[in-house]
């Protein structure tokens, strides 16, 4: 017993033009991150134009770290030789979630020097979003029907037909292991983990590296194990012990560790309790007219 996967990837055909779900769920979680990087801002009391900028440092960063870390880390003779592909060739597909990693880290720090703010500050408030963003684009990858798992006789199995020539008998198609589906819900779970650590144990603030070390854990851990599960993407990698992906994925492994003995190691901060400030002003500054208003009368007078 297994599930049979006929999924049609395009969600709108316009002549030659297609809109896929695989764009769709990148454009919700981009557009969800800015969401909620925005009440990140806001809860905390900071200027409206520090969110206004993590567009810039964090989405374009993110997708241009993305594409280019696919070109090079999986088909480098390929993009190095004609590199103009790496542009004219996207619509074909190619995103490296490492890739967008480094992308993302090079931008965000350059957002935090432009707002000046701690770079750990945004490190590990965006790791929020990243978790919950990675979950929708592994659902895309699993419309696309790719990055599937190896062959499995569990009954949760997938059959991806689209990986196979039209006409081909169903008994000779092999299930697999649903492995975008593994990798979303591990995010998932992550993004409960983190959203929690954030709202009721406030480690945002008191424990600076915390939130985005738990992270990196739940991400590439997570990526490094189900791996053992996945088909690799290239054949250069079938000699290999550890693929690329579990390869690329240890040094942030490594720097998950070593940020969490940091944020533990430390006494924690003990900040002021959150309030929303732009609101606090609003209410207090007819407050603050009226005084000043009446100060002035009794000068006059």
């Amino acid at each position: 017993m297994s599930i049979f996967w006929d999924f049609d990837p395009v969600f709108l055909r316009l002549g030659s033009f297609e809109i896929r779900y695989y764009g769709l769920m990148w454009a919700l979680a981009i557009g969800l991150a800015a969401y909620m990087f925005d009440h990140f801002v806001k809860r905390e009391g900071l200027p409206e134009k520090v969110s206004e900028s993590i567009f810039y440092f964090g989405t374009l960063a993110t997708i241009i770290g993305s594409r280019v870390g696919h070109c090079l880390f999986y088909e480098p003779d390929k993009y190095l030789a004609e590199p103009l592909r790496i542009i004219t060739d996207i619509r074909d597909g190619g995103m490296a979630s490492h890739g967008a990693a480094i992308g993302l880290l090079i931008g965000l720090w350059l957002f935090s020097r432009r707002n000046k703010l701690p770079y750990l500050w945004s490190l590990d408030r965006i790791m929020i979003a990243v978790a919950i963003g990675g979950a929708f684009v592994r659902f895309g990858n699993l419309f696309n029907s790719e990055i599937i798992g190896a062959p499995t006789d569990a009954p949760w199995g997938f059959v991806f037909a689209r990986l196979y020539p039209a006409g081909t008998p169903v008994e000779e198609m092999v299930a697999r292991h649903p492995s975008q589906i593994y990798e979303a819900l591990c995010y998932i779970v992550t993004f409960v983990i983190l959203t929690w650590l954030y709202y009721k144990r406030d480690m945002g603030r008191r424990r600076p590296g915390l939130m985005f070390g738990v992270g990196l854990i739940g991400i590439f851990l997570t990526r490094f194990l189900i791996e053992f599960v996945k088909e690799n993407q290239e054949a250069f990698e079938q000699s290999w012990t550890l693929n690329m992906g579990q390869w690329l994925s240890v040094p942030f492994i490594i720097a998950a560790f070593v940020l969490i003995w940091y944020a533990m190691s430390r006494p924690a901060i003990e900040p002021k309790p959150v309030t929303n400030a732009p609101k606090e002003a609003a209410k207090s500054a007819p407050a603050t007219a009226t005084a000043k208003t009446k100060k002035s009368k009794k000068k006059k007078w």
